[in-house]
């Protein structure tokens, strides 16, 4: 079935926010995801519906048919085997990948996107932390422990970055903080739960927003 990158782009965001939610996707969601119109959602949503890729339930939401949901899998797996390969292989930073990765996530090629899975020695996880679905569309789901649940005094690993936004990127990377690096938690303010924290032999501060943004295994 042919879409058109923009068709492909809904059904991409009606999978992700499904995975932070049960049941259906509201029209608002969608469209504060896709940053549009409500009427410009309902009219997508009315075309996705005819080619069977969801179904949609007045005053529910949408939900994606099964259809629709291989399409949503494929697309993960294009978009984040192509970020790991810019980062491993074109040594492009975190930070400089996702506008990238979205335009080559549309080339519409199993073959070629098996070789690139096997050309990579088939990565698990994308570079920020993201899990890799395979040419089945299985993955592993990622930690749902946040920096901001961590009480003073305990230790964690950011395995994980939540925002994809490129300025959080490049602030972590002022601070040495990357996937795999331990972190202590010294202090959490009450005031705005802010927190101390010590990375690589040095204490930085770090606000609620950024914590709450960082997954991490104990």
């Amino acid at each position: 079935m042919h879409l058109s990158p923009t068709e492909e782009n809904y059904i991409k965001a009606i999978f992700t926010l499904a995975e932070n939610q049960s049941g259906f996707v509201s029209t608002n969601a969608i469209a504060a995801a896709m940053n549009t119109a409500p009427a410009s959602v309902t009219d997508m949503i009315k075309k996705l519906s005819e080619k069977k890729l969801l179904l949609y339930v007045k005053y529910k939401g949408v939900q994606l048919e099964k259809e629709g949901d291989i399409i949503a899998r494929k697309l993960i797996r294009r978009h984040r085997l192509w970020e790991y390969f810019l980062v491993e292989k074109l040594n492009f930073n975190w930070n400089e990948i996702q506008h990238m990765a979205e335009q080559l996530e549309h080339v519409q090629s199993d073959e070629l996107t098996n070789r690139l899975d096997e050309f990579l020695d088939f990565p698990k996880y994308d570079p920020h932390g993201d899990p890799i679905p395979d040419k089945d569309g299985n993955y592993n789901y990622v930690s749902e422990n946040f920096l901001s649940d961590i009480k003073r005094g305990f230790k964690a690993i950011i395995v994980g970055v939540k925002d994809h936004d490129p300025a959080l990127l490049a602030y972590l990377d002022q601070l040495n903080i990357a996937l795999g690096t331990e972190v202590i938690v010294r202090e959490i303010y009450d005031f705005d739960n802010s927190m101390r924290i010590v990375v690589s032999n040095e204490e930085v501060t770090i606000s609620h927003q950024v914590a709450k943004n960082l997954y991490v295994k104990n």
